[in-house]
């Protein structure tokens, strides 16, 4: 009997959840972390409180796999996209109970997964079909052909919605990577556990390493490291008060950053999957060829 009492006594060992550089799962260089709460008070996870020296190094890593990534062939990435929506279909039951965990309710969080398959799968699908959409045959004036066509901007950085734990971040990393471009990512602070379980998913669906970067902490401390930062060319971000925009906007600028500004969308809404979510990422090069003699 009093060894029943003990057992009954015993403290749970929360799980401490890692973040995602350049396909490994070290723990934050600073050996912060937070705690999650459930309701009732009860700590359900411990959280790395990434710092900004973990940014810096997503951002060496998408760096270093961005060329790759980008000349990779569009049937390639939509069929990597597909693998992820696979992998993220078997591990269904478990972001579902996660979500459950983390507040929302059984009948939100079935909707929110079967949401992010989809969405995958819709963006896989675009991988070969965006380019002829936004493309063009220019008119000229001269004997040349002239063509606009989409490249990807590089380097992406994305704060993720803070009350969305899985199709918020699902919505911004797909038509990111779909369109040739690597991406360092903020994952919700409220809602964090299925991001590095979704980095799990990635890990396993033969995205390249540095692709996918996902860190985990708080928001007031990194925001403004995602916005600065030299060697990132857009930031997308989608929560923050209209203070919060400006200061993104003002540091953005310095070296003309592309600002992707998502503040309030639904994103389980069928309106917030489409095309132009691609384009978002992407710059127009226009090329020249001469015709005749």
């Amino acid at each position: 009997m009093a060894a029943a009492d003990k057992a009954k006594q015993r403290l749970a060992v929360a799980k401490t959840y890692k973040i995602y550089i350049d396909g490994k799962f070290p723990r934050t260089e600073s050996g912060r972390y937070f705690t999650l709460e459930d309701g009732k008070g009860t700590v359900i996870a411990n959280i790395c409180r990434s710092s900004r020296k973990d940014f810096r190094n997503s951002v060496v890593a998408a760096r270093k796999a961005q060329r790759a990534w980008a000349n990779a062939s569009a049937y390639l990435r939509g069929q990597i996209l597909y693998r992820i929506a696979e992998m993220l279909e078997g591990r269904s039951e478990q972001f579902v109970a996660e979500l459950v965990l983390q507040g929302n309710t059984q009948r939100h969080a079935q909707k929110e997964v079967e949401a992010s398959i989809d969405r995958l799968i819709y963006y896989a699908g675009w991988a070969d079909k965006y380019q002829q959409v936004f493309s063009a045959v220019n008119p000229v004036a001269s004997s040349h052909f002239n063509f606009s066509v989409l490249e990807p901007m590089g380097v992406i950085s994305i704060i993720a919605p803070d009350d969305s734990g899985l199709i918020g971040i699902v919505s911004n990393i797909a038509p990111a990577m779909v369109g040739g471009n690597t991406c360092v990512v903020l994952a919700s602070e409220q809602q964090p556990l299925c991001a590095v379980s979704f980095a799990e998913v990635l890990h396993a669906s033969d995205v390249p390493a540095g692709v996918v970067n996902i860190l985990t902490g708080l928001r007031s401390e990194l925001t403004e490291q995602f916005a600065s930062h030299m060697d990132v060319n857009a930031i997308a971000f989608c929560d923050g008060s209209r203070k919060v925009a400006a200061t993104v906007q003002d540091l953005a600028a310095d070296n003309i950053k592309r600002v992707i500004s998502r503040r309030r969308m639904d994103w389980l809404s069928d309106q917030t999957a489409n095309p132009y979510l691609i384009r978002d990422t992407q710059e127009v090069k226009t090329t020249w060829h001469p015709i005749g003699t």
